[in-house]
Order: structure tokens, then C-alpha cells, then sequence
């Protein structure tokens, strides 16, 4: 490495990069500047701010009050992880033993960043150190967290809880050192260690967004590591690949990494095949300094360095505080099964505030009475807590909320009513928002030829009064813009759309980079639509939106993914965030996933959407039947639910249910599988009519044509949901069993409309129920429908099943095999007797 690029402390010549904490702790005072491409402007401001480039940066001179402020900083954290170790010493909490100068390095950050303007502070942690950071850098009140150690209190809120160092935490308070208001956001994050990365980072954009900080200079993310996970963990390099992109920076992150030298049981050796776990921040060219944690005034200087940089130049930066870690992975596990010569040696170490006191003692700066009473007085604020913390009778998940939404709920939390209006428009409104939607509202603007022809469709549909997919949308998105709805479409390739019928963004053909969004044309005043193509990345961008869409519940958020089965790659914040966050941190989000569905003959990848995998997760039972009297029984039901899961067969339907995400009083999350081939299809278009003002987003489509004239010939009543219905019509068309058969739609698959199927299901007497599905038996929609059919109809009847067999693989890649499992299954759901034999 070059002498221009690295500026060190002179240490052993054996002391290499990725040693052990035995050699690094040598290096007593070091630190190193990694600059690998400098910015702009950054290599004279970096001479200004390091004035001794080959040493370590001036100490703080002997007296000085800062290093009084910085003793008394440092000691609170060591004496809150002791007095929670002398209160439950058998308890798992994850403690910062080691890095304990980790709790006045965040202070520091924050100080630095508040004197340099930014009001809002929004953070993500791992496990470790959580608890100290929520009482001393957070602030949240001490009897809170004390009395989550409590065994016999019970949870007053709905949902199941979580442990207390996965919670979070949002406050807002006034910085000392600087006199001026500043709110800390703490987001709750599960075991999945690098998961709230992206989350943090959407969060971030959203509240920069809305009080319209574009440069970052208002609100800013902390981001905190530990030195395994940073380097193993592929989301650090994702998120850090959407920290300079236009819809998704947050304008620099600090990030610090909480360097133990071990990842659980694992050596660096073993962990990684770079030197140092922040390599990973070079791919941005991120600075990096490495920094020994312990000692705390070198801590403190690279930590204002590191604030300054981010202020400055609004990019990201990465703090190492290379230390250890006293205990084992928690304070039950034994390292010294793996680590006995690291860990004979930590034992012997001193506490970081024990050293550093008795440094400033020995230079007269604190007598051995001042500090003792330092130390004393935290002990007695964590005593008096402690004692009231006695006094609570349950816990309130509610009061670790990290992302409140003041004014969408009453004051208690619960919605304001338990209904929702109409989701339809005037006919004038969709009228204009066709007309937008099927021109160019820029002059002197040339867009492709064929883009011509498709926009000239669309305004032939608006002169007949229909709509087809890309319409629906666009109509549904155009309506919110005008009731001050921002909305936001994030994904892979969706301003086009992967399947080129959206065509939100029009490009010049002359002009490069020139484009236009006419749908932030349609009204004078407006909410603003972001569509944005994503980096190709889901995991990141899916937990940057979810993010997003935690700041307020006034906002349309949506991913797309290209094809619905690239969820999968993004399966952790579904499992972790998206399905339990309700439960978990009484968080509320309404989040959209548009994932592209149907078995299309495009072989096993690009097929299924995995919709199995969304109803398995589901909350409801399928062995009880819901009291389907109850008032508002379809609200209730959604409130109940953990998320919606819907595949609509038409475009009015799509609408609908995109708009009833706004209009409903609380915020769910919303699955839609989307289709493919019918965004083109001539029968998938739905009338101005099935979208004015009384209609509503249907649950159930229920047979319309002969067979419900006369329900009583009926022989066979076929359920479906998405695609299928139309392959199904064309078949029944064809054999003439148009009265023969009924085909009920189940549009809204969770939560499960018991209610709407039982009226079918009374409608024909005489019929035989069947499932049809065009997915593999093992996967879809069967065994979620199959027993709450069965439960809706008291199981008075067997459900048969018509679609293909049971398979390892989505779908076929071989196109001829592909349609003869189509015409097998609708063989099957149009051969009245095929189920005699099993009856």
C-alpha cells in the first residue's frame, strides 16, 4: 500500500493487516487513513484535518475539560453492562463488553453531525451493544428496558413480541452538547445480522424526501457492524452499491464496524479472504479508518473526522473500532472451546474506562474522588430505575415503536373507523387521467415509433370506455397523485416495464437523457410519482423500499420484481420484516410486492411467483369458520390479517385493490401476483363501468353467465384464481358446458373470503366442488383453499383438484410437455365423471 494513500503509527513490522487482537494491541496509538481515491477536493481538506499525517492525531492536552466530558461518557457504558451483569447474570443480552467507547463514539457522530445541522439521526444495529445504545445513546428510559428482563410480565399489545434486543426505539430530544433539538430512530431488526442495513437506508431517503432534504443535510443514517458480518454478509455490498444512486441515496452513512476479531467461534482467518473486514466499503471508495478502541481520545478525534466527511461530502465513511470481545458470543457461551490464548489474554485486559481513568489520574486531569463519584452516581440513576421498573404490570411493545405515525391512528393506536369507502372514480377523472396516459405532455418531445402506436391504443380504449392492465395502473396511481398520495414504484427495469406495457418514462429519440413522466403532469398541485429502475438487486432494493414505506402510511409504496419468482433472492426481509413485522414490533406497513405470476410455457424460472410460500405464512385458521355476521366482516378480516394476498383476473379489479390500500384506516401489506400474457389479452379488459363511484375492489368474482340462470342444472362448480379463468372459459366455451359448469374466481386469497364462497357454494345444490389451478399440486394456491373450503361448507363435500401433478420444479422447460399438462388439466376440471371412482 503507498505511502500517498495510508497514514499509520509506526508499529512492529510483524504487526500485519487481519492479525489477532494479541499483536493489534500493540498499536496503542494508531490509526490509519484509507483513502482509496480521493473526492474532489478531499486530499486538502484531509492535510487541514490530519495535521500529523504519519503519527496519530494530537492528544487532547492534559486538563482539558473534553477529556472530563469524555470519562464521564465512557463510563456509563462500561457500568451499564455491569450493573446488568450483577442483576441477571444467567440472562442473554448481548453485552459491549470490549468495546464499551463504542457508546461515546456514537455520541460523538451525533454531536458532530447536530452542529453541523442534521436534526434526525437514524440508526441500525445488530444484537450486540443494543441495549446500551437504546439507555445511553437513544435515551430511552432505563425501568423500560430493565423490566423486559422480567419473566412473569405480559405483553399488553397484539402480536407475539420480540426479544428485547431486536427492539427499537424512536425519541426526541434535546442535544446537550449542542442545544439544539435532534430525533433518534433505532430500527427493530431480527437475528439476521446485516438485515436492517437497506431498511435503515430507505427509511432515511423517505424522511429526507418528505421534508425536502435533497441534499442530506437534515437527516442521516448510522449504520453499525460487527467485522464478520460486514465482510460475510452480501447485503453490506448491495446496500452499499445504492448509496449513489439518484432515487436511492441518503446523501453518506456512516457506518462503524464493531471490530471483535471473531465471529462467533469463527477467526478472521477463517471468516474472510480480504485483510480487513471494511474491504468490502472500497468498492465505493469509501474512507476508511482503523482505530484502537482502546483508547478513546483517538476514538473521539476519528469519530468527528469521520462526521465532518459525511458532512462535508455527503458520502459514505466507515469507522473500525478494532477491540474484542470479553465474553462469548452471549453471556452463557464458553469461547475459550475455541479462542484459549485470545481469550487468557483478554482476561487480563482492562476495562477501556479503567485504563483511560487512571491515565487521566496519573496526569492529575481527575482526582481518584471525582471519578469514584462519577461512577457512583450511574450506579444510582440504574439502581432507582431498577426499583420502579418493578412497578410495571405489563409490557408495552408499543413504546419501542420506531416509526410512529402521529395523527393515522387515535391516540390509543387503533384505526380511526372500521370501514372503507367507495374505491371508485367519476368518469371525468378516469377520462383525463386516459387522456394523459395516451399522450406527451412536453412540446418538441420525439418518442419511439412504436411507443406512438401503443399510446394510440391507449386513447382508442379511453373513446371506448375500457381499460387494460398498464391503464388500470396508471389510473389507480393517478387518482392517489391527485389526493396528495405520493407513490413510489421501485424495481428492476419498471419505468418500462420487463414486459413493455407500462411505459411510465418516455425517452427522447434525439435528445440523450432527455425523458418525461407524464403521469407528474396530470394536476396542478399534485403528489409527486418517483418511478425508479433498481439497481439488479433484491434483498437491498426490496428492504430499501419496505424502509421507505415505514415513514409514513400516506405513501404508495411498490417493488416489482422482473419475474415473481426473484422474490426468493430477496427472502429475508419477506420471513423477517414484511410477514411478522406486525406481530413482532407492532409496526404497521403498507407495502406492495408486484410479483409477474403464470405458467406460460417460459420454462421453471420464470413461472411461478411461489405463491405457496405467501399463503403458508398466513395467520388465519383453516380449521375455524369466522363469525360472518359480525359487522364489516371483510375490514375486520383484514385487520386481522398479517398480509393480503390477491391474484386478480381483470384490470378493473387490479385498481381497485390498489386503490383500497390507501383508503383502508390501518396499513397491511399487499402481495399481488401479477400477470403476464394478459396485460395483452382481448378478453382482460374491464368497462369505465366496473371503476365509478359504489363500486369496490371485488374479493370474489362469481359466475355471471347461463349456469348462474339456472344454478340448480350446475354440475360441477370449478374455483379458480388468477390467469387460469380464461384458459378455463375458452374450454367450457368450447365443449358447450356453459351451463353445465359455474367458475367462481377467488380473487383475494387472504385473508380468505369464507363469507362470498358460502353464497356460492348454497347458490348450486347439485354441483360438485372442484379446485383448478394451473401450478403443480405441491405448489399454489390447493392447499391453502382445499381446507377452508371445506371449512366454509361445515365439510359436507370433498373439494376435488384439477390441475397438474405434484413436481420438484415449477414448471417444465420443454414447451410441447408444457401443453399437454394444460389440456390434462382442463380434461379434468370438464370430464364430469373423473371423480366417481374416488367419491
Amino acid at each position: 500500500i503507498s505511502q500517498q494513500n495510508v497514514h499509520c503509527y509506526s508499529g512492529p513490522q510483524s504487526a500485519a493487516p487481519g492479525l489477532s487482537f494479541l499483536v493489534r494491541k500493540n498499536f496503542s496509538k494508531m490509526i490509519l487513513f484509507f483513502l482509496h481515491k480521493y473526492y474532489r477536493g478531499s486530499m486538502a481538506w484531509m492535510s487541514l484535518t490530519s495535521t500529523r499525517s504519519s503519527t496519530c492525531p494530537p492528544p487532547l492536552s492534559s486538563g482539558d475539560r473534553n477529556q472530563h466530558f469524555l470519562c464521564g461518557r465512557s463510563s456509563v457504558g462500561w457500568r451499564f453492562e455491569e450493573f446488568l451483569q450483577r442483576k441477571w447474570s444467567s440472562e442473554k443480552r448481548f453485552g459491549l463488553e470490549g468495546c464499551e467507547v463504542l457508546i461515546p463514539a456514537l455520541k460523538t457522530i451525533i454531536d458532530k453531525s447536530s452542529e453541523n445541522g442534521v436534526d434526525y439521526v437514524i440508526m441500525g444495529m445488530p444484537h450486540r451493544g443494543r441495549l446500551n445504545v437504546l439507555a445511553n445513546v437513544i435515551r430511552k428510559e432505563l425501568e423500560q428496558i430493565f423490566c423486559q428482563f422480567d419473566s412473569k410480565l405480559e405483553a399488553a399489545d397484539e402480536g407475539s413480541g420480540d426479544v428485547k434486543y431486536h427492539l427499537g426505539m424512536y425519541h426526541r430530544r434535546i442535544n446537550r452538547v449542542t442545544d439544539r433539538n435532534i430525533t433518534l430512530s433505532l430500527v427493530a431488526n431480527p437475528s439476521h445480522l446485516e438485515a436492517a442495513d437497506p431498511v435503515v437506508m430507505g427509511k432515511t431517503k423517505a424522511e429526507q424526501f418528505y421534508c425536502g432534504d435533497t441534499e442530506g443535510k437534515k437527516v442521516m443514517s448510522i449504520l453499525l457492524h460487527g467485522d464478520a458480518a460486514f465482510a460475510g454478509q452480501g447485503i453490506v455490498y448491495e446496500t452499499f452499491h445504492l448509496s449513489d444512486l439518484p432515487s436511492y441515496t441518503t446523501h453518506g452513512t456512516v457506518h462503524v464496524v464493531v471490530n471483535n476479531q471473531i465471529g462467533f467461534t469463527t477467526d478472521p482467518r477463517m471468516a474472510r479472504s480480504s485483510p480487513y473486514p471494511t474491504d468490502v466499503a472500497r468498492v465505493v471508495n469509501a474512507p476508511i479508518f482503523h482505530v484502537n478502541s482502546d483508547d478513546p481520545e483517538a476514538v473521539m478525534y476519528v469519530c468527528k473526522v469521520a462526521a465532518e466527511w459525511r458532512s462535508t461530502f455527503h458520502k459514505d465513511v466507515v469507522v473500525d473500532l478494532v477491540c474484542y470481545r470479553r465474553n462469548g458470543h452471549n453471556e452463557m457461551d464458553e469461547p475459550m472451546f475455541t479462542q484459549p490464548l485470545m481469550y487468557k489474554q483478554i482476561r487480563k485486559q482492562k476495562p477501556v474506562l479503567q485504563k483511560y481513568a487512571e491515565l487521566l489520574v496519573s496526569q492529575g486531569v481527575v482526582n481518584q474522588p471525582e471519578y469514584e463519584e462519577e461512577i457512583s452516581k450511574y450506579d444510582k440513576i440504574c439502581e432507582e430505575a431498577f426499583a420502579r421498573s418493578k412497578d410495571e404490570k405489563i409490557l408495552h411493545i408499543k413504546h419501542w415503536l420506531d416509526s410512529p405515525w402521529p395523527g393515522f391512528f387515535t391516540l390509543d393506536g387503533q384505526p380511526r373507523s372500521m370501514s372503507c369507502p367507495s374505491t371508485g372514480l367519476t368518469e371525468d377523472i378516469l377520462t383525463h387521467i386516459g387522456n394523459v396516459a395516451s399522450s406527451v405532455p412536453v412540446e418538441n418531445f420525439t418518442i419511439h415509433g412504436g411507443l406512438s402506436r401503443i399510446l394510440k391504443t391507449r386513447g382508442e380504449m379511453v373513446k371506448n370506455r375500457t381499460v387494460d392492465w398498464a391503464l388500470a395502473e396508471y389510473m389507480a396511481f393517478g387518482s392517489l397523485l391527485k389526493e396528495g398520495i405520493h407513490i413510489r414504484l421501485s424495481g428492476q427495469d419498471v419505468e418500462r416495464g420487463t414486459f413493455s406495457h407500462r411505459h411510465h418514462v418516455l425517452h427522447d429519440q434525439n435528445v440523450d437523457k432527455r425523458t418525461c413522466i407524464p403521469m407528474n403532469h396530470l394536476w396542478p398541485n399534485q403528489a409527486p410519482y418517483t418511478v425508479c429502475n433498481s439497481s439488479l438487486s433484491e434483498y437491498g432494493v426490496l428492504g430499501f423500499e419496505l424502509g421507505f414505506a415505514m415513514a409514513s402510511p400516506n405513501a404508495l409504496v411498490l417493488w416489482e420484481a422482473q419475474f415473481g419468482d426473484f422474490h426468493n433472492t430477496a427472502q429475508c426481509i419477506i420471513d423477517q420484516f414484511i410477514c411478522p413485522g406486525q406481530a413482532k414490533w407492532v409496526r404497521q406497513n403498507g407495502i406492495v410486492l408486484l410479483l409477474p405470476h403464470g405458467m406460460e410455457g417460459m420454462g421453471p424460472e420464470h413461472s411461478s411467483a411461489r405463491p405457496e410460500r405467501f399463503l403458508q405464512m398466513c395467520n388465519d385458521d383453516p380449521d375455524v369458520l369466522p363469525d360472518l355476521k359480525e359487522a364489516n366482516f371483510d375490514i375486520n378480516q383484514l385487520y386481522d390479517c398479517n398480509w393480503v394476498v390477491v391474484n386478480c383476473s381483470t384490470p378493473g379489479n387490479f385498481f381497485h385493490v390498489l386503490r383500497r390500500q390507501i383508503l383502508l384506516p390501518f396499513r397491511k401489506p399487499l402481495i399481488i401476483f401479477t400477470p403476464k400474457s394478459l396485460l395483452r389479452h382481448p378478453e382482460a379488459r374491464s368497462s369505465f363501468d366496473e371503476m365509478l363511484p359504489g363500486t369496490h375492489f371485488q374479493r370474489v368474482i362469481p359466475e355471471d353467465g347461463p349456469a348462474a340462470q339456472n344454478p340448480e342444472n350446475v354440475k360441477r362448480l370449478l374455483f379458480c384464481t388468477g390467469k387460469v379463468y380464461y384458459d378455463l372459459t375458452r374450454e367450457r366455451k368450447a365443449r358447450d358446458m356453459v351451463g353445465q359448469v359455474a367458475i367462481t374466481r377467488i380473487e383475494q386469497l387472504s385473508p380468505f373470503p369464507f363469507d362470498l364462497l358460502l353464497k356460492e357454494v348454497q347458490k348450486y345444490p347439485n354441483a360438485e366442488l372442484a379446485w383448478c389451478q394451473e401450478e403443480h399440486k405441491n405448489q399454489g394456491y390447493y392447499d391453502y383453499v382445499k381446507p377452508r373450503l371445506r371449512t366454509t361448507i361445515s365439510r359436507a363435500k370433498p373439494v376435488w383438484y384439477a390441475g397438474r401433478d405434484p413436481a420438484a420444479a415449477p414448471a417444465t422447460g420443454n414447451k410441447k410437455t408444457h401443453l399437454t399438462e394444460l389440456q390434462r388439466l382442463l380434461d379434468t376440471a370438464f370430464d364430469l365423471d373423473v371423480f366417481k371412482n374416488f367419491s
